[in-house]
């Protein structure tokens, strides 16, 4: 059984998460808080799991983006200065909240972070946060890039679609002889279809 002891304000754990389950690699970290007894806490469970750790205070205009994951405590006006807010992230996001003030759940859901940690924190409850943020961010990632992915389809059935009414309407073909006409040429030059689709939009765009 897991036995907790208490150092003043600082809550540590003993026989805590062992380092061989955090299944990360060699991650960068930037701590983005009070260099006081909580952040220096923060700070040194993140070195015993061996990540490359920065730290800066106060917070930057910008939030560094050359990172693996940011903790960073959470202040008002902090959205603006989230550099891919809105859009795609660039680093997993966690927020650090030290309780002095009520918590502002609009401000935290507008920094669309992927965890919140509150301080004080036992080394259970910092393992845990970046563990399920880290598993949020990357979960987005992946759907960001199938979402990349079904638009890049769309546009090339559109182009596709627009180059079979091109020849239908240049060559007098129809549809069916449209899309054998761009599949043989596809053949031929060993490229995707939508190549030879793009190509003859492309063509037509520039004649018309």
């Amino acid at each position: 059984m897991n036995r907790e002891k208490y150092t003043g304000k600082l809550k540590t754990v003993t026989g805590g998460v062992a380092n061989s389950n955090m299944p990360f690699g060699d991650l960068k970290v930037t701590v983005l808080v009070e260099r006081d007894e909580l952040g220096d806490a923060l700070i040194r469970e993140l070195q015993r799991l061996r990540f490359r750790v920065q730290h800066s205070w106060p917070i930057p205009n910008q939030l560094p983006v050359d990172n693996d994951v940011i903790f960073c405590a959470l202040e008002q006006g902090l959205p603006q200065r989230i550099p891919w807010v809105p859009g795609v992230p660039e680093a997993t996001l966690v927020l650090v909240d030290r309780g002095r003030v009520e918590l502002d759940l609009k401000l935290v859901r507008n920094c669309a972070s992927h965890g919140v940690l509150h301080l004080p924190a036992t080394a259970r409850h910092i393992h845990t946060t970046l563990l399920m943020a880290r598993e949020h961010y990357e979960y987005e990632c992946r759907l960001r890039g199938r979402i990349d992915k079904l638009d890049e389809s769309l546009r090339g059935v559109r182009t596709v679609e627009r180059a079979k009414s091109i020849l239908i309407s240049d060559r007098n073909l129809n549809e069916e002889a449209a899309y054998d006409f761009m599949r043989q040429r596809a053949m031929e030059k060993r490229v995707p279809i939508v190549a030879i689709a793009t190509l003859i939009v492309d063509t037509h765009e520039l004649l018309d």
